[in-house]
């Protein structure tokens, strides 16, 4: 008999960061920022399971298998990049998450995170309920490199 592993808490997190040396090293930064930068990121799909709670931010062991759903971009010089991330429930306790990242505002990527999240549920005829969001946004300046990373954590 099989033993899913079924998360029953998730804490949501973000961050973004400036590099001069690389876009990898930029990305390393954001996620140290975020507070995830010393766990084993493992990325899964956008399903919240029924009965999972939204807890605070905990400290995770360094090298843990983490899994998450996590939204990155990243970017060079004089560029605007946003990572964002909108989580809701139906009506059954479970829920979806919506990921976007690219060169756009804030703004624009709250915009693209309602169009998707509705559409997830109706594709599923659910209703959802209240909409949550994440959205980092960076200008990167002028000879560096940036990233911006919004995750949901499972615990």
């Amino acid at each position: 008999m099989y033993e899913l592993m079924v998360p029953k808490k998730f804490f949501v997190t973000c961050g973004k960061a400036i590099n001069a040396i690389s876009e990898l090293n930029a990305f390393d930064k954001a996620l140290l920022n975020a507070r995830i930068g010393d766990q084993n990121l493992v990325p899964v799909s956008s399903i919240l399971p029924v009965g999972i709670e939204k807890t605070d931010p905990v400290e995770i062991p360094m090298g843990a298998i983490t899994h998450c759903i996590l939204s990155q971009m990243r970017g060079g010089e004089e560029k605007t990049i946003s990572a964002g991330l909108s989580y809701t429930f139906n009506e059954e306790g479970g829920g979806y998450v919506a990921e976007v990242h690219g060169h756009i505002k804030k703004e624009d990527a709250k915009d693209l995170l309602d169009r998707e999240i509705e559409e997830m549920a109706r594709r599923r005829d659910k209703e959802v309920k209240e909409i949550f969001y994440v959205v980092e946004e960076l200008h990167i300046p002028l000879d560096h490199y940036g990233a911006c990373v919004a995750a949901i954590i499972f615990i």
